[in-house]
């Protein structure tokens, strides 16, 4: 099983990159065997469809790094580090951050809801197997990438694609009136230019959806391990709101679907021309 799928550009013109690393959908027969809960039930924890979103991009000149592993097996976008000891066998309690105390480490402990995943434990051998064989890829493809980009376009930009609840921002406490389509996460501008930041929210603005920012996502380990602007790379998480084009409840594609895939196949041509090399584009000199 791999890791992760890679749709190349059909014509390389641009420094962007997609990536969806919490799309994945190949369960491991293994692993459902020994959960508690239901397939769907553990699929509540993905971005279903993020990746359906994204096809267009390789037309459009830029590639797309897409998981397969689901984020309830292993989870891209936190560190290998981060691994909970209420789950895994001969890991140390110490210096824990409320991620891995929510159960929501490298290898998940629950899904959306708070619901347990295992009725015990796995051993840390178990774990080590996940990260090597999954996890360690997938971050090793990404790295290659962003490298690359930065050697042929002197700048990498990467748009980490992300989908949330339609009640995760009502929950949150920080929107009370006209609730976001759209939250861009950009660390607050410790992972991306905020003039990039801006473009990237005028795109999605003009479109007709509603953006906040960096509330209440700023960005999690992908955007903190890859956004450096100031070497010329550039991160920004992206979350789109699920009910936009699916039934969360039965994680399916809305009978609508296939006009928010067109309307986001218009978002993400433009955004691939943010990093194309044009006279216009984002000036490298303030980095």
């Amino acid at each position: 099983m791999r890791a992760f799928d890679f749709l190349p550009p059909e014509h390389p013109g641009s420094a962007v990159i997609f990536a969806s690393p919490h799309s994945g959908r190949d369960y491991p027969s293994g692993f459902l065997a020994e959960s508690m809960l239901d397939k769907r039930s553990l699929r509540s924890s993905e971005d279903a469809f993020v990746d359906l979103l994204l096809q267009t991009a390789p037309q459009a000149g830029a590639p797309v790094l897409s998981a397969r592993i689901p984020r309830a097996y292993v989870d891209f976008n936190r560190a290998a580090s981060e691994l909970d000891p209420a789950l895994i066998t001969g890991v140390s309690a110490r210096g824990l951050n409320p991620r891995i105390s929510s159960g929501l480490g490298v290898i998940p402990r629950v899904v959306a809801g708070g619901r347990a995943i295992y009725r015990g434990k796995i051993t840390l051998a178990e774990a080590r197997q996940r990260l090597h064989r999954y996890w360690h890829p997938y971050h090793d493809k990404l790295t290659e990438l962003m490298d690359a980009q930065r050697q042929q376009f002197g700048r990498a930009i990467l748009f980490d694609m992300h989908s949330m609840p339609r009640d995760a921002v009502s929950m949150s406490g920080q929107h009370t009136t006209l609730r976001p389509d759209i939250v861009l996460g950009d660390r607050f501008g410790a992972a991306a230019q905020s003039d990039l930041t801006d473009t990237v929210a005028r795109i999605f603005s003009d479109a007709g959806l509603r953006v906040a920012r960096n509330s209440p996502f700023a960005g999690a380990y992908i955007t903190q391990r890859y956004g450096m602007p100031s070497a010329g790379q550039h991160a920004i998480q992206i979350e789109i709101d699920r009910s936009l084009y699916m039934d969360e409840a039965r994680i399916e594609p809305r009978a609508d679907f296939a006009q928010f895939q067109a309307l986001m196949a218009n978002i993400v041509t433009e955004l691939v021309q943010i990093g194309a090399p044009r006279s216009d584009a984002l000036p490298l000199a303030a980095e």
